[in-house]
């Protein structure tokens, strides 16, 4: 809901929202609490926050105006893609004494150029979805590098202001290595635009790359020159259930050695695929183990015959199936999890993305596994992530709001005492702020501040965020 009363014709709230109807149009300003109400909770439904109107542009220059006129009447931005994020970041804060808000939204957005195959690149609008991108990609015979769960309504902008990873990051890194370009509009309406397929351009600061990660802090994020990949020409994915984590780890290892190519590694926890399966999704393997991986690869030759000798050859694989990629029903079950979830708490969980030393996994996910069984907490902790970037998604049911600080801060001290980091790609956004002290020293967090005071000087794009 709106975090103020009707504002008088002649103030400056009123003004900003009159030229933002002018801007974009009356029927794309929405400030009724019915029509706003979806931009203004989270996925996660544990971050609500207020705003005095959502405004969704179609171009960049109708972001470069919305923003010039907010930046200089002092009202708050906060930039929205998919609002799929999972830490707060993609909604305001609720209503705050001297402070008024707005949500950019880039749900109209979602133009796509066309692709350039020799430069295999293409440029897309913030609002455009992974999945529309990947599909664009394809028809051209390529492949968008970026895949997530939430693929139908993540968005270009949002993957990339989070420096999302994802499933292939192990294969092709994450948001910020499939940048070749950005268009972005700072606090004070000034369009960056750094767009060129060059493969080699080493010309000063890389500001596609300090945007990337940046959550709206620094710029709104318009549109942006992807780098696309070549799909492999054959692949197979395996589920296995195994005994350890240290199993899943040396699988990855062992497919290496054997000369195939990593697509994804993926692990799961035998209380995560249970929970599944009581929401209609199979069980990937006939006998069931204490942990789970999934593993894509990809080769030359009889890549099913390669896979299924390296199953056959590595330790602590109790059963295993496989299937041509890309395999849906395997992959079912771990993009099944965040549903599944979600559905099962009777509270909002509390979702802490987290990453630790991939030789820091086993001791890790046994510590992480205890929280809210062994202690004070009351919770159920279901534990899966990308086994080979050492990215563990620790998800908490039933916590009770009051404790949902105090275990965070529990799950945190475990991160740290493994020499991990509290947010491996769902970036820190108001939930974690308060922890960053936890990964960046003084200095760092001094360094980050100047460069957010240096391009927003009046706190106008998503104040709160990274940022107690």
């Amino acid at each position: 809901m709106p975090s103020h009363g009707p504002e008088e014709p002649d103030s400056p709230l009123a003004a900003v929202i009159a030229a933002c109807r002018a801007i974009v149009g009356d029927a794309h300003v929405l400030t009724d609490p019915d029509a706003t109400a979806g931009f203004l909770t989270d996925w996660t439904g544990r971050y609500r926050g207020a705003a005095e109107a959502v405004v969704r542009p179609r171009t960049t220059d109708e972001v470069s105006r919305v923003l010039t006129e907010c930046d200089r009447s002092g009202i708050r931005v906060c930039a929205q893609g998919g609002n799929t994020g999972l830490v707060g970041g993609s909604v305001p804060p609720a209503a705050a004494v001297g402070e008024r808000w707005i949500v950019l939204s880039t749900v109209r957005m979602t133009d796509i150029d066309e692709v350039d195959t020799v430069g295999r690149c293409v440029g897309a609008q913030a609002g455009a979805t992974v999945e529309s991108i990947d599909l664009r990609a394809a028809a051209h015979g390529l492949s968008f590098g970026i895949d997530l769960a939430s693929r139908q309504s993540a968005t270009a902008g949002g993957v990339v202001s989070t420096n999302a990873g994802g499933t292939r990051m192990i294969r092709r890194g994450n948001a910020r290595s499939q940048i070749a370009g950005i268009e972005a509009v700072l606090a004070d309406g000034r369009v960056l635009r750094r767009w060129t397929s060059l493969v080699k351009d080493n010309v000063g600061y890389d500001l596609p790359a300090l945007l990337a990660g940046s959550e709206g802090t620094l710029a709104v994020i318009t549109r942006v020159l992807f780098r696309l990949v070549a799909p492999p020409s054959a692949a197979t994915v395996a589920v296995a259930s195994i005994e350890r984590v240290e199993d899943a780890v040396g699988l990855i290892g062992a497919a290496s050695a054997a000369g195939l190519t990593v697509e994804a590694a993926e692990l799961m926890t035998e209380a995560g695929v249970a929970l599944v399966a009581d929401y209609g999704h199979r069980r990937p393997t006939a006998t069931p183990g204490p942990f789970y991986v999934l593993l894509e690869v990809s080769g030359t030759g009889d890549i099913e015959t390669a896979t299924a000798e390296l199953l056959g050859d590595a330790t602590g694989i109790i059963d295993a199936v496989l299937a041509r990629a890309p395999a849906r029903a395997l992959w079912s079950g771990r993009e099944g999890h965040t549903e599944a979830i979600a559905r099962s708490s009777a509270t909002p969980v509390v979702k802490l993305d987290i990453s630790v030393p991939i030789r820091a996994l086993p001791e890790a996910f046994a510590e992480l596994s205890r929280v809210g069984v062994e202690n004070e907490f009351s919770c159920r902790p279901i534990l899966f992530g990308h086994v080979g970037d050492g990215n563990i998604h620790v998800n908490l049911l039933d916590v009770p709001p009051a404790q949902a600080g105090a275990v965070t801060d529990h799950v945190f001290g475990i991160v740290a005492a493994n020499g991990g980091s509290i947010s491996a790609e769902h970036g820190i956004g108001r939930a974690k702020s308060a922890w960053t002290h936890l990964g960046r020293d003084a200095t760092d967090l001094a360094t980050m501040r100047a460069i957010k005071d240096a391009l927003d000087p009046r706190g106008t794009l998503n104040p709160g965020v990274i940022f107690p």
